[in-house]
């Protein structure tokens, strides 16, 4: 339990308890480190961008220098160089593959234009039967409905102007 003559900063505590002199602690590790720290996600990514070019750099150094200059430096253990090549070629066609079942499996789920199902749902509802009885600024807002095909052609198609 804190003292109740104590000031919390972000840098400092200053306590003025009666008990003892006043003292000065810097950098109080439950109170800073809590508040101002880095949060776990910045260094997740900032480890994550560091690991990604560090990985980049040894598949480049593998892939391109020769293996002469690699027996030099004391690497004599390293896997073929045709994974260089058949590695990116896999992910590359893996990833358009993706793409290509991903567009089928949409056009297998979508009805066909013919289909009843691409004007009505399970939401949809017919506007209710006007109620005549009230006219102008008396007249409620209609709920939300859907307007039938025939209205829709009858307004865009029959329109005299």
């Amino acid at each position: 339990m804190e003292n109740p003559y104590s000031v919390n900063s972000p840098r400092r505590t200053l306590s003025f308890s009666k008990q003892r002199r006043a003292t000065v602690s810097f950098f109080d590790d439950k109170t800073f480190a809590g508040e101002h720290g880095p949060k776990p996600s910045e260094v997740y990514g900032f480890v994550g961008s560091i690991t990604t070019v560090a990985a980049a750099v040894i598949f480049l150094v593998w892939a391109y220098v020769p293996e002469s200059w690699l027996h030099s430096v004391g690497i004599y253990y390293y896997p073929s160089r045709y994974w260089a090549l058949a590695v990116p070629t896999y992910m590359m066609v893996t990833i358009a593959l993706m793409l290509v079942f991903y567009i089928g499996l949409n056009f297998i789920s979508t009805p066909s234009p013919a289909s009843i199902y691409t004007v009505y749902d399970e939401c949809s509802r017919d506007p209710l039967s006007p109620d005549s009885s009230m006219e102008g600024d008396e007249k409620p807002i209609e709920p939300i409905s859907d307007i039938g095909l025939d209205k829709i052609n009858d307004i865009m198609f029959n329109a005299t102007t």
